[in-house]
């Protein structure tokens, strides 16, 4: 019974007891007052009596007054002829007996509703309308084989991750294969990584593939508010299990009853201790669970308890990392097949144009260059749909309404132009894919540039990139001798960068390589709570001073550049001024156009048959705020850490 016909049931109810109970008051309202035969004689004597009913031994009598009495008396046969002289009217009534079931149904229905009320309210709060007591049986699901099949050829970009999955497929298939030589299945498989990678993906490629039963629970499924609980589910959880083995459990976001015991700096039940000691009990303990493999889920694979990650419970723990540019080239592929493409869109350049995009974001790309061509019109998805979803999910909706004074638009185009034209005459640098003063969320301009991931980076690429981020700033200093907050940002990951390079990366002239990083434990955990310095004040200020030397040195490289092209910085910032946006293209044509016959350090902008599908990783010594960062021009708010998304990945 669904939910609509539980509720009108209940409402039926409720109106049947108001009625009943309306029914009780209103008969006690109505109950004939009894008086005695010798007071009813006199009335009537006195007529003052208006209509008597006769029921056998009772009469119901009304007087003058419309009161009602009812009179219990003895036969008398003077009783009538006394009526008929004082002019009574005389009525009979016959005599029915009440059954003795309906006696039993008035007296007992009233309690076996409020009973099946109560037992209705109760089975509601356990466990959302289950069975009676039913609160400690699992919540997995058993997926259908009905609906979309998901298999491994819908996961793209992680590739290793697949064939490591792809091995306990195998071995559900044709188990043989591998016990033969003395193997066994592996009991566990943990899939850890950034949100959106597609853990969760790869587990329903894993239940289309192995074409065995697959159940499916969330980690907070197990606790709620009674204790106990957790570990009553997290058993029947595996006796489900047992009994359709060989199978596959699982268990999404497991860091909800996984965490580190003991661990924090707080209090509080031990609930979710109980069912992680459940978990543990029922992976590797005295009864064997042979042919349940249980694959759990999390992007916080650091606050699990150590008990849980050993080899015997999961056996295998598999990285499901931020594709790189050929993964999200793949996924770009396998989204793009659900719609019309253009011959022009070269998933090669969204992907270089998209580093730390994770599967979940460049399907929304996707969709979104999708909802853009279908407002448009559009029979299919162009490569500027595509852009204009990029700068859509990177910056927001374009500010159509933000009035810009010709002043405010010039130091815009100023500052983007000088961003663009350092990363081209500078070398180790990456191309430019579009420079823009089109205002979007709280930036007013952005260049857009598209990097050339690395697994690593030398102190002349971390100094190109310093130059470029301080190129618009110098702009604005040669130009019009001013400084402006629109450079907010650029200083931030800039000082961010140089900071890194001397305190961990160990790239200081006068410093030894010794990490000056202060602690960035996680207090949460039960680590460390109070920063420490490991080293003297004299050291403090070298590290200053060399963190200055750096920037310096790379601001005064961005002046050079600039000073020795200003003609096309002006020429660039006029056409920006009268187009907008300018793409990578046309700033090399306008450079080999001012500059016949130059060379220029740095890479051109990809032509889509010949472009460079060198890999990458996103870890480059480099997290992803800096590695993928465009330069961009603020709005030039206080709050420099809300500026963040102004300098975006591209």
């Amino acid at each position: 019974m669904n939910q609509a016909y539980k509720n009108m049931a209940l409402w039926l109810v409720i109106i049947l007891i108001i009625f009943m109970a309306f029914n009780l008051v209103n008969q006690s309202a109505m109950v004939e007052k009894p008086i005695s035969y010798s007071d009813f004689l006199t009335k009537v004597k006195n007529e003052s009596v208006e209509e008597v009913v006769f029921n056998d031994s009772e009469l119901s009598v009304k007087d003058t007054n419309q009161s009602t009495y009812k009179v219990y008396g003895p036969e008398d046969p003077d009783l009538l002829p006394l009526l008929k002289s004082k002019g009574v009217k005389i009525n009979g009534k016959p005599s029915t007996e009440t059954p003795w079931y309906m006696t039993v149904l008035i007296s007992w229905v009233p309690i076996i509703v409020l009973i099946g009320i109560w037992i209705f309210f109760m089975r509601q709060m356990q466990g959302g309308g289950g069975k009676a007591m039913s609160f400690g049986k699992s919540k997995a699901r058993l997926m259908s084989e009905h609906g979309e099949k998901i298999t491994f050829e819908n996961v793209a970009g992680i590739d290793e991750a697949k064939e490591e999955l792809g091995e306990i497929v195998e071995f559900l298939r044709d188990p043989r294969k591998f016990t033969r030589l003395g193997g066994r299945i592996p009991k566990g498989v943990l899939l850890m990584g950034p949100p959106g990678t597609g853990k969760t993906l790869l587990a329903r490629a894993i239940a289309g593939e192995a074409g065995v039963p697959f159940f499916t629970i969330s980690g907070s499924d197990f606790v709620e508010m009674f204790v106990g609980v957790g570990a009553s589910r997290v058993r029947d959880l595996f006796l489900q299990g047992k009994k359709e083995a060989p199978c596959i459990v699982f268990i999404d976001e497991i860091d909800a009853v996984g965490r580190h015991r003991g661990a924090g700096l707080g209090g509080g039940h031990d609930e979710r201790e109980q069912t992680l000691n459940q978990l543990l009990v029922e992976m590797d303990g005295f009864e064997s669970n042979e042919g349940v493999i249980l694959i759990a889920a999390t992007n916080r694979p650091d606050v699990l308890d150590p008990a849980l990650l050993r080899p015997g419970r999961f056996d295998r723990q598999v990285t499901v990392s931020m594709p790189d540019i050929k993964g999200r080239e793949a996924i770009l592929t396998v989204h793009m097949k659900k719609s019309p493409i253009s011959d022009d869109v070269d998933p090669l350049v969204l992907a270089k144009g998209t580093p730390g995009f994770s599967g979940a974001d460049l399907e929304n790309l996707v969709n979104e260059a999708a909802l853009i061509a279908a407002k448009r019109d559009k029979d299919h998805l162009e490569m500027d749909d595509f852009e204009e979803a990029k700068d859509k999910v990177y910056m927001g909706l374009e500010r159509k309404s933000k009035v810009q004074t010709d002043e405010e638009k010039k130091l815009t185009a100023y500052h983007e132009a000088g961003h663009a034209l350092v990363a081209r005459f500078l070398p180790d640098t990456s191309p430019v894919n579009k420079i823009t003063i089109v205002p979007r969320g709280r930036a007013l301009g952005v260049t857009w540039f598209l990097h050339e991931e690395r697994d690593s980076m030398d102190t002349d690429q971390l100094n190109s990139e310093l130059s470029v981020f301080y190129g618009g700033r110098a702009a604005e200093e040669i130009i019009f001798n001013k400084f402006t907050t629109g450079a907010a940002s650029d200083i931030k990951h800039a000082t961010d960068i140089a900071t890194r390079m001397v305190r961990t990366w160990g790239m200081a002239k006068d410093l030894c390589p010794i990490s000056y990083a202060d602690g960035q434990d996680q207090i949460f955990l039960g680590r460390e709570i109070a920063q420490h310095r490991d080293y003297s004040e004299e050291t403090a200020r070298k590290i200053d001073a060399e963190i200055n030397s750096i920037i310096a040195n790379a601001y005064d490289k961005a002046l050079e550049v600039l000073k020795d092209n200003l003609d096309i910085l002006h020429k660039l910032s006029d056409l920006l001024l009268e187009k907008e946006t300018v793409s990578g293209k046309e700033l090399d044509e306008l450079i080999y156009e001012m500059r016949p016959g130059i060379k220029l350090p740095s890479a051109p902008f990809p032509e889509k048959d010949t472009a460079d599908k060198k890999s990458e990783t996103d870890s480059q010594g480099v997290d992803d705020s800096d590695g993928g960062d465009s330069s961009s021009r603020d709005n030039g708010e206080d709050d420099s850490d809300s500026h963040d998304q102004d300098d975006e990945k591209a």
